[in-house]
């Protein structure tokens, strides 16, 4: 089993952002501070809505991908657990 993780953080204007990382607590950490990802750098209080753990670094970049492609109506829905991950070929 891989220690990868696809996870989403919600911003203070309900924002969601798509990310992966091996350390996500540690990777919300460099969010909040604003060494993480730019499109989330004076963008707080982020807080975590959505984790879960994928079997490799590829798939974690491909579910990432995928899911940055989807409506915010649909990942709300995967937060609320309506809906899950897509299917990868």
């Amino acid at each position: 089993m891989s220690d990868w993780h696809l996870y989403l953080i919600r911003d203070r204007d309900q924002r969601l952002y798509t990310g992966i990382s091996r350390d996500v607590e540690r990777r919300l950490v460099m969010h909040q501070n604003g060494t993480g990802a730019r499109a989330l750098r004076g963008r707080g209080p982020l807080t975590l809505v959505w984790r879960s753990a994928v079997i490799s670094h590829r798939e974690a970049l491909r579910l990432e991908y995928a899911i940055k492609q989807w409506p915010k109506a649909r990942k709300e829905a995967l937060i609320r657990g309506e809906v899950g991950l897509p299917e990868l070929a």
